[in-house]
């Protein structure tokens, strides 16, 4: 359906988005357009493209799915247009001048015969040309966004486009469209893959297959976590995706590393033959940098110090006593550059960092404490007392260029003398490639993690690969000393992670297992514990408890999970949305890093929100969603930023990775293959503070505890640290 007709008012706009929301007079009545939308002014004639919506607060209105401009035809349509802010210098009076003089020619003189305007009194040649400059600059940038969504594209990433190409924008879209996949954020192979081919670009054009390479890489990193791919497994990757000859792209992959597209680096592991390794530029520049600045802090160490004393009036004066792994612990940590503290639930982890931030204190040593999430850094503030932040904000991501950029980075280090990084696990190769440019020389970097968790839904595996070189000390903790009476989540979590079937006593205070066999039986069975019966007996309300899942897509996975509990939870709240479908009230997470979302807590300001961050939907305005993340950051979304958004009744086990939940139930839904390990199962355990019930049979509990085998995450940094500490050895002999 369309509508044509001239701009009253705006309303609305977001400069950011490109949302906007204006009054808009068609023939027949005044109607609200809602949409995407290029930059407009008041007075301007345009046709839209969409369909009628109500709005359950403002009614009626017309979602605008594309616009195309109208030159406009009437006198008193182009006295507006004129006056209506686009042509610089003409208000009200001379647009009625002009029209006067030309009448419904208007628009021809100015685009053809500019020269002309100088015949209306007040109006130079000068003057002339410069309206005439206004028009023609603003005549090209409509013809290109009519290009563009010619070819399918959204108004807010058309715009995002001539922001960046300008007047070039058509013929670099011609020519090569999967330059959008590779510079435009938003625009994807796959959909610069459809404009190619409605532009009648070959399937195996070069341009085609480098872009599928480079896609074959990023998906490798988006979905398993890889930073690297082996050539044949690459090569299998690209032919799936790009359907094409595989010797075409093998013959492909020397040319991009040659013209500096992708990465290449060859790996020598003892006696085997040397494997070739590809990776994205960003991943292997990222992993090279962490190295680098890992050994350079790692050699940063002076004069080694006996803390036993120290340690001894740190237990006094706490009440605490350290076991000798723990005090080699803080020993090692407080004598080297860059330290390794890993260890399950309750082997006193965070004792040891309260150790060395008081130890630390003592010195006169500065201390900065971190975690890669809000939720990890909150947990951290709230047992150790002491303020933690989360990495990004550590760091002062600032976004207003456009681009992630930190304030504090090698050129301005941090003011600090200790590091401390919880849940290291999390971390990404990006944000630690950034924190690692940040911390000075001669300080300290204390990561802290377990091992035997997941590791990042991100790019990289940061702490085993950091382990795993063996140039970093690390103090690994076994023995449990946080274990409350009566308690079986710790205990249950180490004998998950041991190979043992977990005590089962449902007579127990916080470990619990109910027998459901079919996915129906398990979902309903969940949804009766989160809505009733759990928060009967534990008094807690349903806010309090997080479903996790390991699978996504199952009839007891976490979608159909996440839509039980919100019709069992929300069933009246104000709806908005196609697709999934989103509700007043409703619990939700960001499911994507965004770099460029503006947030606002109190009268503080900001952008960045962050894959993980849970909150509430507050308000539905205007299509516009309003969410209060857990830390307090409110940020709106449009009707294109709420695909970053998912429900979060329930949540897949990777996304529950350094959060901490009172009250966990486990969804044991059964299929899934190998992904069904002891290592997500202890995850997933370890999530509960106060209580966890797995739902399901327990020979889906006992196929997880007995599944030892975890995908491989192909990674270089493990490899850039032997080779940097190689080089270091050799440049000292």
């Amino acid at each position: 359906m369309s509508i044509e007709g001239s701009v009253q008012t705006i309303i609305f706009r977001s400069e950011e988005s490109g949302y906007t929301v204006i009054d808009f007079a068609t023939e027949s009545r005044s109607v609200t357009v809602v949409g995407c939308m290029p930059e407009i002014s008041e007075g301007e004639y345009l046709r839209f493209e969409g369909k009628w919506v109500t709005n359950s607060r403002y009614g009626e209105q017309f979602k605008a799915e594309s616009v195309s401009f109208v030159a406009p035809t009437d006198p008193e349509s182009i006295v507006q247009y004129l006056s209506g802010g686009l042509f610089e210098g003409v208000g009200e009076a001379t647009a009625r001048n002009i029209v006067a003089k030309f009448g419904v020619a208007t628009m021809d003189i100015i685009e053809k015969a500019p020269v002309r305007l100088t015949e209306v009194t007040g109006i130079g040649k000068l003057r002339a040309m410069s309206i005439a400059e206004s028009y023609k600059r603003n005549s090209t940038m409509k013809n290109v966004m009519l290009f563009l969504q010619g070819h399918f594209i959204p108004l807010k990433l058309a715009i995002k486009i001539y922001e960046r190409y300008g007047d070039e924008t058509e013929r670099i879209v011609t020519e090569n469209p999967y330059r959008l996949s590779a510079e435009i954020d938003g625009i994807g192979f796959y959909k610069a893959d459809k404009i190619a081919e409605n532009l009648g670009l070959e399937r195996d054009s070069e341009f085609r297959l480098a872009a599928g390479i480079a896609e074959a890489l990023a998906e490798a990193g988006r979905q398993s976590g890889h930073t690297a791919l082996k050539e044949d497994e690459l090569i299998r990757r690209a032919v799936m995706l790009l359907e094409c000859d595989g010797e075409k792209i093998a013959g492909l992959l020397p040319r991009m590393v040659l013209r500096g597209e992708i990465g290449m680096y060859t790996a020598h592991d003892g006696e085997n033959e040397p494997e070739k390794y590809f990776a994205l530029n960003v991943n292997i520049n990222s992993e090279r940098a962490i190295a680098a600045r890992l050994m350079r802090l790692v050699g940063g160490v002076g004069k080694e110090e006996d803390v036993s004393r120290e340690i001894d009036v740190f237990e006094r004066t706490n009440g605490i006593y350290l076991d000798s792994a723990q005090r080699a612990a803080v020993q090692k940590a407080l004598n080297s550059g860059v330290s390794v503290i890993t260890g399950g639930p309750g082997t006193g982890k965070t004792t040891i960092i309260k150790c060395i931030l008081e130890l630390a204190a003592a010195k006169g040593m500065s201390c900065l404490l971190s975690a890669p999430t809000g939720r990890a850094a909150k947990r951290l503030t709230e047992a150790t007392g002491e303020e933690a932040k989360t990495v990004h904000r550590m760091l002062g991501l600032d976004m207003s260029s456009g681009k992630p950029v930190y304030r504090y980075n090698e050129n301005k280090p941090l003011n600090a003398d200790v590091v401390v990084v919880d849940e290291i696990s999390m971390a990404d190769v990006y944000i630690f490639s950034a924190l690692l440019k940040a911390i000075p020389d001669g300080a300290k970097l204390i990561l802290v993690g377990d091992k035997d968790q997941l590791p990042s839904v991100s790019p990289g595996n940061i702490l085993a690969d950091v382990i795993g070189s063996g140039l970093v000390g690390v103090s690994t903790l076994t023995t449990i000393h946080r274990q409350e009476e009566g308690s079986l989540i710790v205990i249950n979590a180490h004998r998950i992670n041991d190979g043992e079937m977990p005590l089962i006593h449902n007579d127990s205070k916080d470990f619990f297992f109910e027998t459901k066999s079919s996915p129906e039986e398990i979902l309903s069975a969940v949804v009766s514990l989160v809505t009733t019966r759990l928060p009967g007996y534990f008094h807690v309300p349903p806010s309090r408890i997080q479903v996790l899942a390991p699978l996504k897509r199952s009839p007891a996975g976490v979608e159909a999970l996440n839509l039980a509990l919100q019709q069992a939870l929300n069933p009246d709240g104000e709806k908005l949305g196609a697709g999934t479908l989103f509700r007043l009230g409703d619990k939700v997470m960001h499911t994507v890093n965004d770099y460029e979302l503006e947030w606002r807590r109190g009268s503080e300001t900001g952008t960045g929100v962050f894959n993980g961050d849970v909150g509430y939907i507050t308000d539905i305005v205007r299509g516009m969603l309003t969410v209060e993340f857990e830390d307090g950051r409110v940020a709106e979304y449009d009707a294109d930023q709420r695909d970053s958004l998912m429900l979060a009744y329930a949540v897949s086990v990777h996304k529950s990775q350094g959060s901490e939940f009172p009250i966990v139930v486990i969804a044991l839904t059964p299929g899934g293959g190998a992904l069904l390990n002891r290592n997500l199962l202890y995850t997933a355990v370890t999530r509960a503070k106060n209580a966890v019930v797995l739902v399901g049979t327990e020979s889906t509990l006992k196929r997880m505890v007995d599944n030892r085998n975890v995908q491989e995450r192909y990674t270089l940094l493990k490899e850039f640290l032997w080779e940097t500490a190689k080089k270091a050895k050799l440049l000292n002999s």
